[in-house]
């Protein structure tokens, strides 16, 4: 990306390569590729260097909108500081009800809106569920044969999916806030292997 610059402010951003008329003058589009960075710095085109300090994962923050900057013969593209996304529900409010923003179908204490707790706790049902659904036959079978029963290796599976949904669940509503979260879902590598604090469902071993 590049930006045009004139009079010290930056008047056009350049998403693609193309024809620009600068004053009075029409230049080609290979002008980009062709030329150094001192040449289309000297008729006012800059390349935007993107400054990520302040970007941070959209799963867990809410970015500002990026911004541009024209310093120090520099173009640059950057955000301000990211708002974390609310870790816990947002209730509906005796002041909503007053205000008549209340839902006919809501009561005060409903909940508003999700927050991530809700959120990642409901992903976590949804992946245990689906790894536990291929082997429900075993136990629905069990149930209306007499002289069947469940396999123990999948007995065993089954109650370890649903041990260590539980402990993953117990993990996230214990999460302080929205950085603790973040660091639960982060994977480190020790002695060339992946983890995160937050484990793995297991998988049937067959």
């Amino acid at each position: 990306m590049y930006a045009l610059v004139e009079d010290g402010s930056i008047t056009k951003l350049i998403t693609n390569p193309k024809t620009m008329v600068i004053g009075d003058v029409r230049y080609p589009a290979k002008i980009f590729q062709l030329w150094s960075k001192s040449e289309l710095n000297a008729i006012g085109i800059y390349e935007v260097i993107t400054d990520s300090t302040n970007f941070k994962d959209e799963k867990w923050y809410i970015n500002t909108n990026e911004s541009y900057a024209f310093a120090d013969n520099q173009v640059t593209r950057s955000w301000g500081t990211a708002t974390p996304k609310a870790h816990a529900d947002s209730l509906w409010t005796q002041a909503d009800s007053d205000d008549g923003d209340l839902p006919d179908n809501k009561e005060v204490g409903d909940v508003k809106v999700e927050g991530l707790k809700t959120v990642l706790i409901k992903t976590i049902k949804q992946q245990a569920s689906g790894l536990l659904a291929p082997t429900d036959w075993y136990v629905v079978k069990a149930s209306e044969v007499s002289d069947y029963s469940v396999p123990s290796n999948i007995a065993t599976y089954r109650a370890s999916v649903r041990t260590k949904s539980n402990e993953m669940e117990t993990l996230i509503t214990n999460a302080s806030n929205t950085p603790a979260l973040e660091t639960l879902y982060t994977y480190t590598t020790t002695d060339g292997v992946q983890s995160r604090p937050l484990g793995e469902l297991p998988t049937l071993e067959i």
